[in-house]
């Protein structure tokens, strides 16, 4: 069962506008006119090759008349979008590079591969699919990892236990959703998926401004789909994991707030909501049951608990991951204004809090249990 779904969020280009009905059809009509599955179709959305239109009245997305005619014209059509959205598996991936299945999960657990999608198989395991064109790319750019010895770097990362696929597919989704819009509050919703609950009450410990921020989060293109239980997996790989991603995830949503709370402040209750500007195909009067996920999360936070993950089904980026070592946190980019005192930063990140818990349990007398952070 695939989880893959393309995604929905506003824009700051001609896509976030209003369209007549009569001039946009519905995803599922547009995936047929243009002779693709609901995968493929979802693929091509967050790969860019097909460009949604978000209604600014809120609802589901739809794809402009115009948009499938520029399709159609193209040179090949359909072969040539069928084969740009076609994705393979280990077994059928490996016999594209003439290597064993075997090498082939190798090279994706070094991060030499980056899948875009994945599903669940009948017993819930995670079968990671890769784009063929990508593949073909890396076949000829390094021929010489698909034949000999593998070379040190990869048998020493394996060795360490190392496995960068979920990590390489997180981090393509979240640069293709920050490329699609430009709103400022838009974008800190993108980089708060990949945080917990519990974590996200501690950068953004204003609760209405989390509120804000589960009503702007992404959604599939198709709706939610899928068990509850697929769904989970979803959300479960899109929170980091490892210490070095969540420690770049937290510097990176920080910076992101900074600037959405110079542009605007998030709605509050009692405010004047009419002089606050809303970004493209936000529902500002319908409740989101998320909301009251994130309520219950800063609940948790206070009594020690952790909440259970959410999700949104989505698809990986449209980039490739050269071979090297797993890709780390690159360098940190403040939006707009003087970047944070160091100190106030680490502070917001949340080192000083691990500190003084560390030191609360040191301190805990004998039978008494320290504080579960």
């Amino acid at each position: 069962m695939t989880v893959a779904e393309g995604v929905c969020m506003p824009t700051a280009g001609p896509t976030a506008v209003g369209v007549p009905a009569a001039s946009a059809m519905a995803v599922g009509t547009a995936a047929r006119e243009l002779g693709l599955k609901r995968g493929e179709f979802a693929i091509a959305v967050h790969l860019g090759l097909i460009r949604l239109m978000v209604p600014q009245d809120g609802g589901r997305p739809r794809v402009g008349r115009d948009e499938i005619e520029r399709l159609r014209s193209q040179d090949g059509f359909p072969e040539t979008l069928r084969e740009r959205v076609r994705t393979v598996g280990t077994a059928e991936g490996a016999r594209q590079l003439g290597i064993s299945p075997d090498r082939f999960t190798r090279f994706a657990r070094a991060g030499c591969l980056t899948p875009v999608t994945f599903y669940l198989n009948r017993y819930r395991a995670i079968v990671w699919l890769y784009l063929a064109d990508e593949l073909a790319g890396f076949a000829a750019r390094e021929p010489q990892l698909l034949t000999g010895r593998s070379p040190g770097w990869l048998r020493d990362r394996l060795e360490g236990g190392a496995d960068c696929r979920a990590g390489n597919w997180r981090s393509r989704r979240v640069e293709r959703l920050l490329s699609l819009t430009e709103d400022p509050w838009a974008r800190v919703a993108v980089l708060a998926d990949t945080l917990d609950p519990v974590q996200l009450a501690e950068v953004v410990d204003d609760p209405y401004e989390r509120a804000y921020l589960a009503r702007l989060r992404p959604e599939p293109a198709f709706g939610p789909t899928g068990p509850v239980w697929a769904r989970e997996t979803m959300a479960h790989l899109m929170r980091a994991d490892e210490p070095d991603e969540l420690l770049w995830r937290r510097v990176n949503l920080i910076m992101e707030l900074d600037n959405a709370r110079e542009v605007r402040p998030a709605p509050h209750p009692g405010g004047d909501r009419c002089a606050l500007p809303s970004p493209a195909g936000e529902r500002a009067t319908d409740p989101d049951s998320r909301a009251d996920a994130d309520a219950d999360a800063d609940a948790d936070l206070r009594s020690g608990a952790r909440s259970g993950p959410e999700c949104d089904l989505v698809p990986g980026g449209p980039s490739s991951v050269p071979p090297g070592p797993c890709p780390e946190p690159g360098p940190v980019r403040a939006p707009t204004g003087a970047a944070e005192p160091v100190v106030g930063l680490l502070a917001r990140i949340g080192l000083r809090r691990r500190t003084s818990r560390e030191a609360g349990r040191r301190q805990s007398p004998p039978g008494r249990a320290p504080f579960a952070g």
